[in-house]
């Protein structure tokens, strides 16, 4: 079996209204030629940079059915669906916060939500050893009933319910890596027991008010939550300290069936709404973690579903570095910035800082 990789020419047209980074500016500035930075040329050049390199031939590419009602219904109330469909069928809108949307905006998000149920189907049943959703628009900030940050569909929370309504897996891990709190996801199931829910991100970046630590699942589900508030300036040592002490051995304790990555590369040093300073090798090393882990514990069950990441120079390179890893492909494309990057590494001092913070939340997260 090879790794499945599910794209859509139609999802790089979705398109946002005339933003600067993550501000309305329309009336005040020059608008700007691609709205929003989440924009289709940072999904586009990771796809076009596997194709030149040859990485293409080796994955079994696909496109998607938009998920379906019955599969939406399972996460977002009809009354949502209904105020997001009239809206987009009008000519577009925007129905929560950053989150504007053009003609067709609903039926492009079904899209985005079906190609990570496809990729998570696909690897359940067998039929591929591993996948890669290329969606957009990205879906880990949307509550079941309020958009949010650039995210109109909760991908990966349709995708998970989906596959638990089959009978293909129950209990999942998601690992959210993405420089933002996956406030989306947790919101899903907060008090699910049977799914992990594990997000590292920017210490107060975006939700401002969501990702704290002492945030770990209602009831029942107590534990089943872990977010992992870093410090901006992290690094590529923290990010792996933090994936060894912390993600790793809940990943033990939890034993999931399958486990999905929330793939976002915002935390690229290169990145214009994250200041954590990893590298393409960071991706890669993280993926390779999660891979590693996945064979142990669920038989290589492992999705990754694109979220984040608005550098147009440098998300190609985390991303195709991501997917050599994924594949076990020969193919290598060499990161342009690692030099630079390696230089800019934080130093000893601030990783001494960044140790006692992680140990301080790895003991939390043990009791």
């Amino acid at each position: 079996m090879t790794t499945a990789f599910f794209w859509d020419e139609r999802c790089f047209w979705h398109g946002g209204g005339n933003y600067a980074l993550t501000m309305p500016v329309g009336g005040y500035v020059q608008p700007l030629p691609a709205g929003l930075p989440e924009n289709p040329e940072t999904k586009r050049r990771l796809k076009n940079l596997a194709e030149v390199s040859g990485l293409w031939r080796e994955m079994a590419v696909q496109s998607a059915d938009p998920a379906r009602r019955d599969e939406l219904l399972r996460v977002h109330p009809a009354a949502y669906l209904a105020a997001f469909k009239a809206a987009s069928d009008a000519g577009g809108g925007e129905l929560g916060l950053r989150t504007p949307f053009g003609p067709g905006g609903y039926e492009l998000a079904a899209l985005s939500a079906g190609l990570a149920v496809r990729a998570l189907r696909a690897v359940l049943k067998g039929e591929a050893a591993n996948a890669y959703a290329l969606s957009r628009p990205p879906g880990h900030h949307c509550l079941p009933d309020w958009p949010n940050g650039f995210c109109l569909m909760a991908n990966i929370a349709i995708a998970i319910r989906a596959v638990q309504a089959e009978g293909l897996a129950a209990r999942i891990a998601v690992i959210d890596w993405d420089v933002h709190h996956g406030n989306g996801t947790e919101a899903v199931f907060l008090a699910d027991p049977e799914v992990l829910t594990i997000s590292l991100h920017q210490d107060r970046n975006y939700p401002l008010d969501t990702g704290a630590a002492d945030v770990r699942g209602e009831g029942a589900a107590f534990g089943s939550n872990i977010n992992i508030p870093l410090p901006p300036g992290l690094g590529h040592k923290g990010y792996l300290a933090a994936f060894d002490r912390i993600v790793l051995p809940a990943l033990q304790r939890f034993h999931p069936e399958a486990i999905v990555i929330a793939c976002g590369y915002d935390a690229s040093a290169f990145d214009p709404l994250g200041r954590m300073l990893a590298t393409a090798e960071t991706f890669r090393q993280m993926t390779a973690r999660v891979k590693e882990a996945a064979g142990e514990l669920c038989g290589g069950r492992l999705v990754l579903v694109h979220e984040g990441g608005y550098s147009e120079v440098h998300v190609p390179f985390c991303g195709h570095a991501v997917l050599e890893e994924l594949t076990g492909s020969a193919i290598r494309v060499p990161d342009p910035m690692a030099a630079t990057l390696e230089r800019r590494q934080p130093d000893a001092r601030f990783d001494a800082f960044a140790d006692a913070w992680i140990d301080d939340l790895a003991a939390l997260f043990a009791t």
